[in-house]
């Protein structure tokens, strides 16, 4: 009976400990998981952050080039007056700064001469882009880059820079096809520069337009440009705002799974070969135990009468607390031998120890 008692609480604590187990497994896997998402959103951010930036400074420093560029070549039309209504001069000239177009404006914004006559007679009032510099009629001091736009005339990617010429009479404006701007934008797409990232197996990252929830960049680029959706089954999102931009980890809730039940299956095996060795042991122990009881009552028992005898008398007496108080009581039973010899079993009913001599 005992054994069995032992054994079901043997099983009882390893179902119990196997539940912790998986507890705390999910636990931790869901602590570990929130904490790589959080790591790979600030990974995100500041890559995003620092591309948008990077990008800008670049930008800039073409501006910058471009500006320069328009007043070098004014310097030398300044310098050269005859090559202001010459085409084939101011191509030359083109060639030699590194520009595509050239282009001569007045002081009412309209085109009146350049490398390209074909453009000959468009004005600020032309078209949305040309517009964008209507302000340097009234600043002599301005100059201005436009960012990438399709130009008036042909919807060709342009960016333009112009400039008053020394003596503001007219304005010099050159156009440039912005390859090195075009391919570095291009690099920096969301697009590209998320499907780039590294990840860990059954995680993806998603950049998604605030407004629009349109997926701008993902490690699997087959989800850019759908509806980014937060509520996919079997599916843990971690999501973030940043600026324009939601940037969320996906990760498949089941992808701790195998390990979860490899870690429980090991510990379970250790439980079960713990609890079965407990069980011996413990048995062993109560079956020592038993034995030990089981010779102490022999040896301190009359086998006929199932009283005390001599020996158990002895062991009480030695020890006897004699500072407590006590009662000794000495009854000598005549003709017993006689009940013994005829295999008569003795009753005694006593309220105190009685010893049979």
């Amino acid at each position: 009976m005992r054994k069995r008692k032992i054994l079901i609480l043997s099983i009882t604590i390893v179902v119990v400990a196997l539940i912790l187990e998986t507890c705390i497994l999910q636990y931790v896997n869901d602590k570990n998981a929130q904490t790589t998402s959080n790591v790979l959103l600030d990974r995100v951010i500041a890559v995003i952050d620092k591309n948008e930036s990077s990008e800008s400074e670049f930008v800039k420093s073409l501006k910058d080039d471009y500006i320069v560029r328009a007043k070098a070549i004014s310097y030398i039309v300044d310098a050269k007056p005859e090559a202001e209504y010459d085409v084939d001069e101011l191509q030359k000239i083109a060639g030699l700064m590194s520009v595509d177009e050239i282009h001569f404006i007045d002081d009412t914004g309209t085109i009146y001469s350049g490398s390209l006559p074909k453009y000959f007679g468009y004005s600020f009032d032309s078209g949305e882009q040309m517009a964008f510099f209507k302000q340097m009629l009234n600043n002599y001091d301005l100059t201005l880059c436009q960012d990438v736009t399709p130009n008036t005339a042909e919807a060709k990617e342009m960016m333009y820079a112009i400039t008053w010429n020394e003596s503001k009479t007219h304005m010099v404006q050159v156009g440039i096809t912005p390859k090195r701007l075009l391919k570095e934008l291009k690099q920096n797409q969301i697009s590209n520069v998320v499907a780039d990232m590294p990840v860990y197996k059954g995680m993806e990252i998603y950049v998604v337009d605030a407004k629009t929830k349109k997926i701008l960049g993902a490690t699997d680029a087959s989800w850019v440009g759908n509806t980014a959706h937060f509520n996919h089954k079997g599916y843990r999102f971690v999501k973030r705002k940043h600026g324009d931009y939601i940037v969320a980890v996906c990760m498949l809730e089941s992808m701790n799974a195998q390990t979860n039940i490899v870690a429980i299956l090991i510990v379970g095996i250790y439980l079960t070969l713990a609890s079965c060795l407990l069980v011996l042991m413990l048995s062993r122990v109560l079956k020592e135990k038993y034995e030990k009881e089981k010779y102490i009552y022999t040896s301190n028992t009359d086998e006929l009468t199932k009283c005390y005898n001599r020996r158990a008398y002895d062991s009480d007496m030695e020890n006897l607390d004699l500072n407590t108080e006590w009662i000794y009581i000495s009854l000598d039973l005549n003709g017993l031998d006689t009940f013994n010899k005829l295999g008569y079993k003795a009753k005694i009913n006593t309220h105190t120890t009685s010893y049979i001599n």
